[in-house]
């Protein structure tokens, strides 16, 4: 089953609904990043919710999420836009902490204090910014707590993502519940005890996005808006790669190109890499005047 994400509303519980299956997506990302088990959970889990914010979004329009940590993952960066496109890093990719209770211990990895910064590019002057503590560290209820509070949107989120035998992504996705403006309704009451008593999202994920909506309405009535494709994608290339050397300052570039060395960059997300030679690095310091 190729990556998607369905979008739905329902009238009678007044609440927009989105749910997505990204196992492809954060497969292809935590292979890159070369995460251990626990690390490719977190960034599993921060992607998928990336996803589902991104999709709220218009056009070309993006939003950045950081959760930063006392834990031995130390961060998470994931990036996402309106056409459900992400990609994503951990700060230390090599963590597999101890089970807790036979569960992937997130808090533990990523620390049971820190912060969630999301910043919104909405084509505006200066891009949307918000911070919150982390309440939990287990990323789901992290970002519904900030739509929840610091946008103001009363908001559901459940996110998940399996590790098989060989430490391989087996299976991710997620959903989120938001309601919309109006007067709450005894059919979002009976919506949200539904969701707090949902069983796990491995049930309902191999048979679709649409199954996983599905379950968490059962009688409330709602209709399905659209379906899109979720892939990784990465908007590095070799000008940006440029543009953020030419940042270090003419002195710092004059310095390497004068080891008459090729010298290699990597892009953080994609791992990518990008070779320079003494003369290119020359250029670039004689563009910096």
């Amino acid at each position: 089953m190729n990556d998607h994400l369905v979008r739905a509303i329902s009238t009678q519980a007044n609440v927009r609904a989105l749910a997505c299956v990204s196992t492809e997506t954060v497969h292809t990302v935590c292979q890159r990043q070369e995460t251990w088990p626990t690390a490719s959970v977190a960034l599993g889990r921060a992607l998928t919710g990336g996803v589902l914010l991104g999709a709220l979004l218009k056009g070309q329009q993006r939003v950045a999420l950081k959760f930063e940590g006392p834990g031995p993952l130390k961060k998470i960066l994931v990036e996402a836009n309106a056409q459900c496109q992400v990609h994503g890093s951990v700060g230390n990719p090599h963590v597999d902490v101890p089970r807790c209770n036979g569960r992937f211990d997130v808090p533990g990895a990523l620390g049971r204090a820190g912060l969630l910064t999301v910043t919104k590019d909405l084509g505006l002057k200066t891009p949307y910014q918000g911070v919150v503590h982390l309440i939990s560290s287990e990323i789901a209820e992290d970002i519904a707590y900030y739509l929840t509070d610091s946008e103001q949107t009363p908001s559901a989120m459940g996110l998940t993502t399996l590790v098989d035998q060989n430490s391989s992504v087996a299976l991710a996705g997620g959903f989120l519940i938001q309601a919309l403006p109006g007067p709450a309704t005894t059919s979002l009451d009976m919506l949200m005890e539904r969701i707090q008593t949902l069983p796990s999202l491995s049930e309902f994920l191999p048979h679709g996005a649409g199954a996983v909506l599905a379950y968490i309405f059962g009688e409330i009535e709602y209709e399905i808006l659209g379906r899109q494709p979720v892939y990784f994608h990465c908007s590095c290339s070799r000008d940006r790669i440029e543009q953020g050397l030419v940042t270090l300052g003419v002195e710092t570039i004059a310095e390497l190109a004068s080891q008459s060395e090729k010298i290699m960059v990597s892009c953080e997300f994609c791992k990518e890499h990008y070779v320079f030679t003494p003369e290119e690095l020359h250029r670039l310091a004689t563009e910096c005047h």
